[in-house]
């Protein structure tokens, strides 16, 4: 037997019956790592189908990435494993998140305390009238989200007043508010 028919035997192993060349090597390689990658995948899902879901994806990408040269592939199915498993444990993250919006209730308020509600805010509208112009304002402002650089440009001041004005707004307006509710 010449190295010839050794080179040409050698090949035949490595061939499928379609001629497909890498296979042999390919399931050795599958062999070698697959337990690696399913215990990485575990570790990170913590659920055994879905690690050896996330294996065979990981193996089919090697596949297609390194086609017949899988010794460079050996650490990058490891890296691959952690990498997927997180995507499956963010893409069940996201499902769970959508299923419990879609299923949430919303629940109305009663017609008392849509009353309460719409009493307390109309309260809440006389008192910030008695208020200083620009104190109710910056307190309007900061309950509707600006910052203190936004309210400090639409009232005219510099941006480290605005932390002051809001303090000294929001005493005022306590006081305003237990006045109105001893009467």
């Amino acid at each position: 037997m010449g190295v010839i028919d050794l080179q040409a035997r050698h090949e035949q192993v490595d061939e499928t019956p379609d001629g497909e060349p890498g296979l042999a090597a390919f399931e050795a390689f599958f062999r070698l790592h697959y337990r690696v990658v399913v215990r990485l995948a575990h570790g990170v899902i913590g659920d055994l189908h879905g690690a050896q879901d996330v294996a065979q994806e990981v193996f089919l990408a090697a596949y297609r990435r390194f086609p017949g040269d899988y010794e460079q592939a050996a650490g990058w199915v490891r890296v691959a494993a952690v990498h997927t498993a997180l995507n499956a444990l963010r893409g069940e993250r996201r499902r769970d998140r959508r299923q419990l919006l879609a299923h949430r209730v919303e629940v109305l308020p009663s017609a008392e305390e849509t009353v309460i509600a719409r009493e307390a805010r109309s309260e809440l509208r006389l008192v910030l009238r008695r208020l200083p112009r620009r104190s109710a304002a910056a307190l309007v402002m900061r309950h509707a989200g600006l910052s203190y650089a936004e309210i400090a440009e639409a009232l005219g001041i510099k941006a480290g007043h605005v932390g002051t004005l809001l303090r000294r707004a929001e005493s005022a307006l306590r006081k305003e508010m237990d006045r109105e509710t001893r009467f």
